[in-house]
């Protein structure tokens, strides 16, 4: 019985194969069409189906950085984490915030739904931050962080050159390519790791201060203050104006050696400057270098990132 349903079956099968061998042998015409038209649909979705090497799978989500030099961990996460966490909670279209408390910083990732516009999303963000800053402790402000995600660091750079210093090749990083870069389409931000940064050091002679009564504040506060243009009015002489402005923008280290942080009260009244608070007379033009920075002498290396939308793929995006 069984033998007989098996035999039955395979006959029925190879009248099928017959009968396909036979219609395609009738109808040449119509399979080479429906091949040709099979085949030229398969190149058609080959050229325009999106197709990443690495998918982009990260969550939506916006991050806003603050930075609190000097503070604990506990102090940034009871002055800033905790109000800006609780505050950002209330946003449409948010699924969680997540939030970490380290030493001078604070980091919230705020989690969207998948549906959300990431740009919404981050005005959304900035808003509700315009309106938490006046929590927060004085002089921390928030920051978003870049519009890119993990997949959209593509490109690293460095910039070299024979005879020049890691200052002037950070200097030429920092202010000609960083600027013609950011100003490519699809680019999000491009980031200076290595180099050395241009500042000014004043090392200050507490014996000195001590001599003069000056507290180590005044100090810093005469240099902040010196450093700024103050406007005046204008005068109006013989049918012709006249601008006046005070200019005091620090230029140079002569500039800084000649700030009045004093005045010597006695038989004569007598201005203190900053050179003469300073340890040898001489004030320090000191470069500064990360101690993150693990690169070879003369190379600064630059990594470049392109935007969220440049690097998610439309299909996961409507998935």
């Amino acid at each position: 019985m069984t033998a007989h349903v098996c035999s039955a079956k395979g006959r029925r099968d190879e009248a099928m194969i017959q009968w396909l061998i036979d219609v395609s042998l009738r109808n040449r015409f119509l399979v080479i069409a429906g091949f040709l038209l099979l085949g030229g649909w398969g190149y058609w979705a080959l050229r325009t189906v999106p197709i990443d090497a690495i998918p982009d799978l990260s969550d939506n989500q916006v991050i806003v950085f603050t930075d609190w030099p000097g503070r604990s961990p506990q102090e940034v996460e009871d002055q800033i984490t905790y109000p800006l966490t609780v505050g950002l909670q209330g946003l449409p279209g948010v699924r969680v915030v997540r939030s970490s408390s380290a030493f001078g910083f604070s980091m919230i990732n705020v989690l969207f739904e998948d549906n959300v516009d990431i740009y919404f999303a981050r005005t959304r963000v900035l808003e509700r931050l315009n309106l938490l800053n006046k929590a927060l402790p004085s002089g921390v402000v928030p920051t978003l962080g870049p519009d890119a995600t993990g997949v959209g660091h593509v490109f690293w750079y460095t910039v070299e050159g024979p005879g020049y210093a890691l200052r002037d090749l950070r200097a030429l990083q920092d202010w000609f390519i960083r600027y013609q870069l950011n100003a490519v389409p699809g680019v999000a931000e491009v980031a200076s790791v290595g180099g050395a940064v241009r500042q000014y050091q004043i090392d200050v002679d507490p014996n000195r201060l001590r001599a003069f009564r000056i507290p180590l504040s005044t100090v810093v506060d005469a240099v902040m203050r010196s450093n700024r243009n103050v406007g005046g009015n204008v005068i109006e002489a013989n049918g012709t104006w006249s601008v006046i402005r005070g200019l005091g923008l620090i230029e140079n280290v002569s500039d800084i050696e000649h700030i009045v942080i004093g005045v010597c009260s006695g038989y004569a009244r007598k201005s203190i400057t900053s050179r003469k608070c300073l340890k040898n007379n001489t004030l320090q033009v000191r470069p500064f270098t990360p101690i993150a920075t693990k690169i070879r002498r003369e190379l600064i290396r630059c990594p470049k990132k392109v935007l969220r939308s440049h690097t998610q793929n439309p299909l996961i995006l409507q998935a």
